[in-house]
C-alpha cells in the first residue's frame, strides 16, 4: 500500500517545502509538481495533495485509514504491524510505514499537533488531534518493540435512539424508557467498558433534551458533540512544561455552575471530580448525566466509593451523596463486535444504608431482555408511561 517511488519522490519534495512554513500544501505540490517537470492528472494532484496536507496536519499515512467511515480505532505496534477497529474487533492491514525510526518521528509529530510534547523525556503521551482524534502513544524502551500509537476516532455525526435499535444497540422496547429519562429529568449515569459507546449513547440522549435548556458538558477533551442548539463545551487543560496553569475537571464542573446551566454532563469521572457532581446533582441541578468506567451495573457503588475516596468522602458520604443525585445507571457492553446498552438499574441505598444499584432489566447475549419484577415496577412507577 506505499505509493508509487514518483509519488514518493514528489511527496519528499513537499515535505521539504512545508518545512521552511512559507507555503500551505496547494501551493507546495503545485510547485513541487512544476520543477519536477513530471505531467500529472487531476487524480493524481488530489491525491498528491491529501497526502501532503495529511503530513501538515492529519495523521500521515494513516489518514486513510481515520477517515475511512467505518473506522474507530487504528492502533500501530511497528512498521509493519497496523490494525484497525471497524466496529467488529481488531483486524490487521497491509500498510507499511517504513522503518521504526519512522514511526517514531509520527508519533513526535503527531504529539505536536496535539501541543504536546514526546521524546525520551516524556515517553508518553495523551492529546487530542485537530480534528479531535484522540492520540495515546509510547516510546521506547517503555514500549519493546518501539514507537506505539493509539488512535482513537471521533465520530461527529450523532446516531438516533431509532438508529441505535437498527443497529443493535437498543432493545425496541427501551427507547421509550430513555425518551422519559431525559423528559422527565433523571439524572443519570452511563457506565461501560473502553469502547463500548458510552459516548455515543450520551450524546444521542442530550440530544432528546429540549432546545431551549441550556447543556453545559465538561470533559478531559472534548468529545461529546449532541445534535442541539445551546450547548457549552467545557475542557481541561493540562500543565505546561514548568508545571502550571493546569484546570482540573473538578474547577471545571464547580465553573459549570455559574454558568445558568439547565443540563450539567461530566464526560467521564475519573476521579475527584465525582464529588463536585453528585454535590451539584444534589442542590437542584436535575437532569444530569454522566459516564463512568465499570464493568457491570453491580460495582458501580464500588467504583464511585473508590473515585469519591480520592476526594476525602467517607463511604457513608458516598452512599448519601450519590443515592439522592442519581437515578437511573445505563450500563453498555461490547459482545460479538456489537456495542450495546445491557442493564438498566435504579440506585439507592440498602436497608443497611449502604449505596446499591438494583438491576432493573438486563439484555442477555442472545437479546432476549429479562425484567427484575419489583425493581422494573419501581422505574415504571418513578418514569412511566413511555
Amino acid at each position: 500500500m506505499r505509493p508509487p517511488a514518483a509519488s514518493v519522490s514528489l511527496l519528499d519534495d513537499v515535505r521539504a517545502r512545508l518545512a521552511t512554513g512559507h507555503t500551505g500544501a496547494g501551493t507546495a505540490v503545485r510547485d513541487a509538481v512544476r520543477d519536477s517537470g513530471r505531467v500529472l492528472g487531476s487524480d493524481a494532484l488530489r491525491d498528491l495533495e491529501r497526502a501532503a496536507r495529511a503530513e501538515l496536519t492529519g495523521a500521515g499515512p494513516l489518514q486513510a485509514l481515520l477517515d475511512a467511515p467505518d473506522v474507530t480505532d487504528v492502533l500501530v505496534n511497528g512498521p509493519r504491524d497496523v490494525w484497525v477497529d471497524r466496529g467488529a474487533g481488531l483486524g490487521r492491514v497491509p500498510l507499511d510505514l517504513g522503518s521504526a525510526a519512522a514511526v517514531r518521528a509520527l508519533a513526535v509529530r503527531l504529539a505536536a499537533l496535539g501541543g504536546q510534547r514526546l521524546d525520551d523525556a516524556c515517553p508518553t503521551v495523551d492529546a487530542r488531534l485537530p480534528d479531535g482524534t484522540r492520540l495515546h502513544a509510547v516510546l521506547e524502551p517503555l514500549a519493546e518493540s518501539g514507537a506505539v500509537i493509539s488512535l482513537r476516532v471521533l465520530r461527529t455525526r450523532v446516531l438516533t435512539l431509532d438508529e441505535l435499535v437498527a443497529g443493535g444497540a437498543l432493545p425496541a422496547d427501551w427507547p421509550g424508557l430513555l425518551r422519559s429519562l431525559v423528559r422527565r429529568r433523571a439524572n443519570v449515569l452511563v457506565s461501560g467498558g473502553t469502547g463500548t459507546g458510552k459516548t455515543t449513547l450520551l450524546a444521542a440522549l442530550l440530544s432528546l433534551v429540549p432546545g431551549t435548556e441550556r447543556v453545559v458538558t465538561v470533559e478531559e477533551a472534548r468529545e461529546l458533540r449532541p445534535d442541539h442548539p445551546h450547548v457549552v463545551h467545557l475542557a481541561a487543560r493540562r500543565a505546561n512544561v514548568e508545571g502550571a496553569g493546569a484546570v482540573d475537571l473538578a474547577d471545571l464542573v464547580r465553573n459549570a455552575l455559574r454558568m445558568r446551566p439547565d443540563r450539567i454532563v461530566l464526560g467521564e469521572c475519573r476521579g475527584a471530580e465525582v464529588r463536585e457532581v453528585l454535590m451539584a446533582m444534589n442542590t437542584g441541578h436535575d437532569g444530569g448525566f454522566a459516564t463512568l468506567h465499570a464493568n457491570s451495573v453491580a460495582v458501580v457503588p464500588a467504583r464511585l466509593e473508590a473515585l469519591a475516596g480520592l476526594a476525602g468522602m467517607t463511604r457513608e458520604a458516598v452512599a448519601a451523596q450519590a443515592a439522592g443525585a442519581l437515578d437511573v445507571v445505563l450500563h453498555l457492553r461490547r459482545s460479538r463486535g456489537v456495542r450495546h446498552l445491557a442493564e438498566i438499574g435504579l440506585v439507592g441505598r440498602s436497608a443497611g444504608g449502604e449505596l446499591e444499584v438494583r438491576t432493573a432489566a438486563w439484555r442477555a447475549g442472545d437479546g432476549r431482555v429479562t425484567t427484575d419484577p419489583h425493581a422494573w415496577h419501581e422505574l415504571v412507577r418513578r418514569y412511566g408511561p413511555w
